[in-house]
This record gives C-alpha cells, structure tokens and sequence, in this order.
C-alpha cells in the first residue's frame, strides 16, 4: 500500500498555513483594543488639563498676598534695627 496522497500538497481553503482557522485571523486582539482606549482616554486628560492650565494662567489674575500683620511688620523693623513709628 502507498502513502502517495493526491491532496499532500494541498492546504484546505478555510485554514492558513499555520494551521489556524481563517475565522481567528480576522478582527483584532481585545487587549490591544483595551490598551489603545486607556491610552487615548489619558492623553486626552492630560491635553486637556494642560490647555486649560495655560488658559487660566492667562485669563485668571495673580492670587494677591495675605497682608502682613502690624506684628510681623514692628518685629522685622526690629531686626533690620529701625525703630518702630511710635515707640
């Protein structure tokens, strides 16, 4: 008995060469496809605060300074060695 096959030679239509179904090949990974989305959704949070940081800083007007108390004031007077007005 011979073990010459006709179809040896021959891979079946709905199979690749790696044996694979071709219903496997098509579509993509589900893990890639997760990784791009989380990967977008952060670049675009981060643009985003971004530009609206750069907005603010020209839009918004500087934060004013809390006065100083007339305490610190005397006391820093004190230091530099001028006399307080009054004493």
């Amino acid at each position: 008995m011979s073990e010459d096959f006709e179809f040896a030679d021959q891979v079946p239509p709905s199979f690749g060469r790696t044996g694979k179904a071709a219903a496997d090949a098509g579509g993509f990974n589900p893990g890639l496809v997760v990784l791009l989305l989380v990967v977008g959704i952060l670049l675009i949070f981060l643009v985003g605060n971004y530009l609206l940081f750069v907005y603010a800083q020209k839009t918004l007007p500087p934060k004013k300074k809390k006065p100083v108390s007339k305490k610190k004031m005397k006391r820093e007077k004190l230091k530099q060695g001028v006399s307080a007005p009054g004493e």
